[in-house]
């Protein structure tokens, strides 16, 4: 799926460029309420978005929720009709701590996009997902919301979603100036401190910056943490692999690293070996 992201990368960042300046609202269905939270469905230019408002204090969280545990969020379209694939893509999150330890995900809204394809281009798509995701504010606390959207094959561009897409982490073949630039990633698993070393430069400096590592199959990763700042925009990030983290079942996976800072972010796939 990642491949796939990539190989469609540079046109979706394109279409974000082309479509910047236009103002068409798009299409949205009715607002659900969920536990101190509602979402909705919105779509424009081919893209659907689930949006996701939160109150002042609550958070979401990513595809990847962090050491602390909490809720991923998760999409099932299978209600929908006219629906080959749906890809749900994220935006850069951040790191949040308190008592219960590090989470990653997002406060206030979110708007989570959607690459649809339908199986008949001349046709409307039904659009229909069970939409379940977490709250928190002291605790996690599950919520789930059933939307519905019905999408004409000639939808306007909607300016909401360009800019939900903006915050997506850019692939390497579709970096922005402005995006952080992942300069490397080194694994080592031998030896008493297992690890990954993640190197970036941010056009920015690095006050601000953060980095995520996600595995798949809900494998286990650490939050990275930041090991070295040289005041100019390079940056060094450790993933600590030495303590409850099955290594064997990591080996020769696919992971994702992320990196955000203030004016933007980048992701890059890399293998554990």
């Amino acid at each position: 799926m990642r491949r796939i992201a990539a190989s469609l990368a540079s046109f979706v960042w394109a279409l974000v460029v082309v479509c910047a300046s236009a103002h068409a609202t798009g299409l949205e269905s009715q607002w659900v309420d969920g536990h101190n939270s509602r979402a909705r469905l919105i779509s424009g230019g081919g893209i659907a978005g689930v949006e996701l408002e939160l109150p002042e204090g609550w958070k979401t969280y990513w595809r990847y929720p962090g050491e602390a545990g909490g809720v991923a969020p998760a999409f099932d379209w299978s209600q929908s009709t006219n629906l080959e694939s749906a890809q749900v893509l994220y935006p850069a999150p951040k790191r949040f701590t308190d008592a219960s330890g590090e989470t990653i995900g997002y406060k206030g809204n979110v708007t989570f996009p959607v690459r649809l394809k339908p199986k008949d281009a001349s046709k409307p798509i039904d659009l229909r997902v069970a939409f379940d995701y977490g709250v928190c504010k002291d605790i996690c606390i599950p919520a789930q919301a059933e939307l519905a959207l019905m999408i004409p094959p000639d939808a306007d561009a909607s300016e909401e979603l360009m800019n939900a897409m903006a915050r997506v982490p850019a692939p390497p073949d579709a970096r922005r100036e402005t995006d952080p630039l992942v300069t490397g990633v080194a694994t080592e698993l031998t030896g008493d401190k297992p690890r990954i070393v993640l190197r970036a430069e941010v056009p920015a400096g690095g006050d601000h910056v953060d980095a995520f590592v996600d595995a798949p199959d809900g494998l286990y990763v650490p939050l990275p943490k930041k090991t070295a700042d040289d005041g100019k925009g390079a940056v060094t990030f450790e993933v600590d692999l030495s303590k409850d983290v099955d290594i064997a079942a990591l080996k020769g996976k696919k992971l994702s690293a992320t990196v955000v800072s203030d004016k933007g972010q980048s992701e890059v796939p890399f293998t554990l070996q």
